[in-house]
């Protein structure tokens, strides 16, 4: 039985409005440790206590997912901060860095001068549904 400190392998489909975002098929089982933070908080609580072999159907709302969209994640540059601006466009992902961190992010408007960057996580304020088979607990 799945409880705080088990070694967990599953199998899932995710999808997000009705569309498959993401699936292990083809990957192999997800492995995460129970309370460990490793996967989104809500989808560990629907699983505390399934046993091997398990399926179930969770719906995460976006708070216990990856968060609302935070608006002040979003930022203004200049156009010319952009590497290849011309050949970009809205809903582009970009990479950027920070005091020595990489990370990427989402075009999210360019104007005559300035691109907007949106650092919110991509399925930031949506709700998640997941199709989930237990496949090992340890």
């Amino acid at each position: 039985m799945i409880k705080d400190g088990s070694k967990v392998s599953i199998n899932y489909t995710l999808l997000v409005d009705g569309r498959v975002a993401d699936a292990s098929e083809g990957r192999g089982p997800l492995e995460y440790v129970q309370g460990a933070g490793q996967i989104i908080i809500g989808l560990e609580r629907a699983l505390l206590g399934l046993k091997e072999g398990d399926k179930k159907s969770v719906d995460v709302t976006a708070k216990e997912a990856y968060g609302e969209i935070n608006p002040e994640a979003k930022r203004r540059v200049p156009k010319t901060s952009i590497q290849n601006i011309d050949s970009l466009k809205v809903g582009d992902v970009v990479g950027a860095s920070s005091g020595g961190q990489a990370f990427r992010t989402v075009i999210s408007s360019i104007d005559n001068n300035e691109v907007e960057l949106d650092f919110n996580h991509p399925l930031a304020g949506k709700d998640l549904h997941f199709d989930v088979e237990v496949v090992a607990v340890k």
